[in-house]
């Protein structure tokens, strides 16, 4: 009787060993020490202001929690504010690019495409691959279609950057939670 308490015990233990192996929170990380501070308290400023800490009996926040939709990143914003007189073609979130349809304006002989790729959801001037396409049509729809990679690439690639970094700054102002001084 004693060996068969002894064999469950163990045999509990090691069953209890392999689920809590496999948990996410036990797993190493390997941390890079630049990252983080040596002071504790700005260690834990940080970690509060990033959203990592927890707070007991002070934290008024009830919020449902943090989810990532098209309209939280910057850069899909400010690139669908920038090109919103164009007709869109496809705009695919998750695949990152932003398709525009033919648009010519009041000129019937000319028109425009432009396609947004989005390589990073980081504001750099790298994060962004922008084409434009210009069709000219002569007589009896005889068309000649173009890629412009002149002064109007550039300018639309800036205007997009400058309005993504105002929409983050704006966002991490809304969303930094003021820190108290002491944890609670």
């Amino acid at each position: 009787m004693i060996k068969f308490a002894y064999f469950r015990s163990v045999f509990i233990l090691l069953i209890a060993l392999i689920f809590l192996s496999s948990c996410e929170a036990l797993k190493y990380k390997p941390v890079d020490a630049k990252e983080y501070p040596p002071e504790p308290e700005k260690r834990v400023k940080k970690n509060l202001e990033e959203g990592r800490g927890f707070r007991l009996f002070g934290d008024d926040d009830k919020s449902g929690g943090n989810f990532e939709f098209a309209s939280s990143n910057p850069l899909w914003r400010a690139s669908l504010e920038t090109i919103d007189f164009l007709p869109l073609m496809s705009a695919n979130y998750s695949g990152g690019i932003i398709i525009s349809d033919w648009y010519s304006g009041n000129n019937n002989n000319e028109s425009i495409k432009i396609t947004i790729r989005f390589l990073s959801n980081e504001i750099r001037a790298d994060a962004l691959e922008i084409k434009i396409f210009q069709k000219k049509c002569g007589i009896q729809s005889n068309c000649k279609i173009t890629e412009n990679n002149g002064q109007i690439v550039k300018d639309i690639k800036k205007k997009i950057l400058r309005k993504a970094a105002i929409y983050e700054k704006e966002f991490i102002k809304k969303n930094k939670k003021k820190y108290l001084g002491k944890i609670r």
